[in-house]
């Protein structure tokens, strides 16, 4: 349309291509508006939902801290500071929200005119002064800041160093870098100066969500394993802990009764043993009462709690034996009934009514580490056999022996970040992540080390890796991968730390798929 002499026919032409282009322009803005107002309800209908849940969370710690106030008391306590924080900067925005919006007539729905509110100005005059951040800008900024360093002061160690680092990340005011200005821009110019009014609201309901999520995040990892195991109290275990395992003829049956997950802070209502009722102790009942003949016998009862008014009764259950003077070892490895090879595997060796002082036991590899409790280090071989010698009172002695498996350490799994299976994430997070392994199900805390893997994206050449960082020709083959592919981390090479070259089985790969 430039150059030359128009003809009044091709002038009238451009000027309505113009003119198709600008309302092209302003549908496109409508549409844009709308969509941030459709946003924003969903988000505020969301926060509503995450309230509920809350609440709702809140009220079964309560009246867990009413049952056991000693295991929730404290906990409460904390999150009932927590909520109050979380409201009071929650209305705080609110606030916000009404005073720029109240000019505006909301529809039979409820909803603001979306389409109306393209102007950024009402923002802009209260959150700066020019070039500056205004003074209600500075308390703004203040308020987001002291949330998360609250959070912490509150919480302190209830809450996981994890946790909070993501709670800091979430409300962290760092300045941001610009790629229309260039250079890094503050936080708050970067997110809301210049920016219709719609889409402001819209952040500041996103930040009410997010001042939700802390809550609810905050509960659920306080109380992870509290209100998990403990969401109810059938869901202990009684158990029965002998003093020793097998008693003479004419001794005392000694022994106390425990829950599964034994908490100091648990106390039972009553404890009935035998017909009996015996005094209740901080997460355990003791008893005491005489052996019997030889043979077995039973042991009956109940552990009864207070829980939301109502009496709970755990039945107990269990049996004992009564045997004459021992003439044979118990042998038991104190994690499983096999030695690992490449670890340390702790065991107990004793025999029934010998002190341990008075028992001896040899093998390859094995160790004493006083008072009954071994060390073994197997070596060669599929099999080790334990001999085991026991001086009675009289001075006899008695001896016994028992084979154990030697196996070798399972395959680990390999991990992105400390993470298994399907990790998701972006590619930034990816190419500064360490490729490390994890032994799943094994008992035993063994350090390891990975020294070597490949990296595959779809289409691409695989690449070789040494070390467990991504080199340069990782990073260059993952710039050509997009969203929803997936990097698979195989051929991981690992090695037992402290086990000089011994690499372990063959490590099971891990994937990260790109969001």
């Amino acid at each position: 349309m430039a150059g030359g002499k128009l003809t009044p026919r091709q002038k009238m032409i451009n000027l309505m291509y113009l003119v198709f282009i600008a309302m092209l322009a302003l549908n496109m803005s409508k549409e844009v508006l709308s969509a941030f107002g459709i946003l924003n309800n969903k988000i505020v209908e969301s926060n509503s939902i995450t309230d509920t849940r809350n609440e709702s969370s809140f009220q079964q710690l309560a009246q867990k801290a009413v049952d056991q106030p000693g295991q929730f008391g404290d906990k409460k306590a904390k999150v009932e500071k927590i909520r109050a924080l979380s409201k009071e900067f929650n209305d705080y925005l609110e606030n916000i929200k009404t005073s720029v919006t109240k000019k505006f007539v909301k529809d039979a729905q409820g909803n603001l005119p979306y389409e109306q509110m393209d102007k950024g100005d009402l923002i802009d005059r209260m959150f700066f002064t020019g070039d500056r951040v205004s003074k209600q800008g500075k308390e703004f900024l203040d308020k987001i800041n002291n949330f998360s360093t609250q959070i912490k002061a509150i919480g302190g160690s209830s809450i996981a160093e994890s946790e909070m680092k993501k709670i800091e990340a979430r409300f962290a005011t760092k300045p941001v870098y610009s790629e229309k200005a260039g250079a890094k821009l503050d936080w708050i110019d970067y997110n809301y100066k210049g920016y219709p009014l719609i889409a402001t609201i819209t952040k500041l309901s996103q930040l009410q969500a997010d001042i939700k999520t802390t809550e609810s995040d905050v509960m659920t990892g306080m109380f992870q394993s509290d209100l998990v195991a403990a969401a109810s109290l059938t869901a202990y275990q009684p158990i029965v802990v002998m003093d020793k395992s097998v008693f003479f003829q004419g001794e005392a049956v000694t022994g106390k009764i425990i829950l599964g997950k034994f908490d100091p802070s648990l106390k039972a209502k009553s404890v009935i043993i035998n017909g009996s009722s015996v005094s209740a102790e901080a997460g355990q009942a003791k008893f005491s009462f005489g052996a019997g003949g030889i043979g077995e016998h039973s042991i009956g009862g109940s552990f009864n709690f207070d829980e939301n008014g109502k009496v709970v009764s755990l039945p107990i259950k269990d049996k004992y034996v009564v045997v004459a003077r021992p003439k044979s070892a118990t042998i038991s490895a104190d994690k499983m009934n096999v030695v690992y090879r490449g670890v340390v595997n702790p065991m107990t060796i004793s025999f029934a009514g010998v002190t341990a002082d008075k028992v001896s036991a040899s093998a390859p590899g094995l160790s004493s580490a006083g008072g009954g409790k071994y060390n073994m280090s197997p070596g060669s071989g599929s099999e080790v056999v334990i001999n085991v010698t026991g001086t009675l009172p009289d001075g006899s002695k008695v001896s016994d022996k028992k084979n154990f498996r030697i196996k070798g350490i399972p395959g680990p799994t390999g991990t992105i970040r400390g993470e298994m299976g399907v990790v998701k994430g972006p590619k930034s997070s990816l190419e500064i992540s360490t490729i490390g392994a994890k032994l799943v199900d094994f008992d035993f805390e063994v350090g390891l080390n990975v020294v070597g893997f490949n990296l595959k994206v779809t289409g691409q050449p695989t690449v070789v890796v040494q070390g467990n960082k991504l080199n340069a020709q990782c990073k260059a083959v993952l710039s050509k991968a997009g969203r929803g592919d997936q990097v698979t981390i195989s051929e991981i090479k690992t090695k037992l730390v402290g086990a000089g070259s011994y690499l372990l089985p063959r490590t099971a790969p891990v994937i990260y798929e790109i969001l």
